[in-house]
């Protein structure tokens, strides 16, 4: 009889901190971001600046995520999980101290800490895939997303009650949320750091190698350079996927919020357009990873690609509340196909040895795409209007479709490109 690598309990133990340091962080993001454009515009004096902390997130993500994908190669999940969660602790202590001392700077600063967390705690959906087996891997990926759900429904609900408590401490209401933000996520880091035993990381290697004794797999040379990693065609569909995905998804969420206010609807209107593009976001995750174990990677990705589609040609053709929200469920769900499709796909297609690095630079690249989308979508807004916002996304979308189906002409099943080299 074969011991078991990992117990089933073990196995779970690890899923449930994943999601919860998930939950945690999305939950933090969330309270520090729904007033930032108003303390931005305060402490700089301008509107015109009130982007700027913001993109200094998405900086910090995109920086984050190579380097610490490679530190986490070399010190495993456990520890690279846990520095992201108390970088992002750090990040909303320094932008809680700015607000009470009326510091841009400082809130830019600590909001760029807080995305480099977030850029680590996103790569906690490969350690879960990592302790699974190709066939649960999805499944493992998309509970860890869906994660995210309950961050997107706790944080807004926080951030009237942690105003009121900073202000019974007689500091300035703005900083509650960044104060509450920093004990979400210094829980977070002792799960992460008390709880992720054992290691990830050595997990998935210890599967590898049990699979290369049974023959599974032909036993890997020496780690390729990224260079050949990037060559491979399942891992060029996959990273296509997540960062069309995230672009489609950026420009069109971020820009709807205006849109609606063009047409003359109220906060409440909008607010829930957003909740529905949220829960389609991350409110089926676990289902989306459960068909693409089920169906497929390829399949569960040009599905995505399908809902990019149709939220493309919705949303600028619509301009009553039902409408949008619907077209707006359909983009969130198109990302969460392309994003757990995506990451399954590069997670199957990778060496255990190769992950954590070239995952890292998964991530960078996802984070620049959604970089692209906030800075372009209200410049080709004012100039083009929604109609030209929809028109880019159906390009995108369409690329996505040809790679996939490019990619399906020579399909190869999982873990075949240990056994070619390709």
């Amino acid at each position: 009889m074969v011991t078991p690598i990992i117990s089933d309990s073990a196995r779970q133990r690890i899923t449930v901190t994943l999601f919860a340091s998930q939950s945690l962080y999305s939950a933090a993001t969330i309270m520090t971001f729904t007033l930032l454009p108003i303390i931005a515009a305060d402490l700089s004096g301008s509107d015109s600046l009130a982007g700027i902390p913001s993109t200094m997130t998405l900086i910090g993500k995109a920086t984050a995520a190579y380097f610490i994908g490679w530190l986490m190669n070399h010190l495993g999940r456990r520890k690279g999980l846990s520095l992201g969660s108390g970088l992002g602790m750090i990040g909303a202590v320094v932008a809680a101290v700015a607000v009470l001392n009326g510091s841009f700077l400082g809130l830019s600063v600590g909001l760029m800490l807080i995305g480099m967390g977030r850029g680590a705690i996103d790569l906690g959906r490969f350690a879960a895939a990592e302790v699974y087996t190709e066939d649960r891997r999805a499944k493992a990926i998309g509970l860890v997303v869906f994660g995210g759900t309950i961050g997107a429904i706790g944080g807004p609900l926080l951030v009237p009650r942690s105003s009121m408590l900073a202000e019974r401490w007689g500091l300035v209401s703005t900083a509650g949320p960044f104060f509450v933000a920093a004990v979400f996520l210094f829980i977070g880091m002792i799960l992460l750091f008390a709880f992720l035993r054992p290691d990830p990381m050595h997990i998935g290697r210890l599967l590898t190698a049990q699979q290369e004794a049974d023959g599974r797999l032909a036993k890997p040379q020496a780690q390729r350079p990224l260079r050949q990693i990037f060559a491979n065609s399942q891992v060029q569909v996959a990273v296509v996927a997540m960062i069309i995905g995230q672009l489609v998804m950026t420009m069109i969420m971020t820009i709807t919020p205006l849109y609606m206010n063009h047409q003359a609807h109220g906060e409440g209107a909008i607010s829930g357009v957003i909740m529905a593009h949220t829960l389609g976001m991350f409110g089926l995750s676990g289902v989306t990873g459960w068909l693409a174990d089920r169906f497929g990677r390829l399949i569960i990705i040009v599905v995505g690609g399908l809902f990019l589609i149709g939220a493309s040609l919705m949303a600028p053709a619509v301009t009553a509340v039902g409408p949008l929200a619907i077209a707006l469920f359909l983009l969130g769900l198109g990302w969460n196909f392309c994003f757990v499709g995506g990451s399954s796909l590069l997670t199957d297609t990778l060496r255990a040895n190769e992950r954590n690095r070239t995952q890292g630079v998964s991530d960078t690249l996802v984070s620049l795409a959604s970089g692209l989308g906030n800075l372009s979508t209200g410049f080709i807004f004012a100039q083009w209007g929604m109609l030209a916002i929809g028109s880019v996304g159906l390009a995108f979308a369409l690329v996505l479709l040809a790679a996939a189906a490019w990619k399906g002409r020579r399909p190869m099943p999982v873990y075949e490109n240990f056994k070619t080299g390709d």
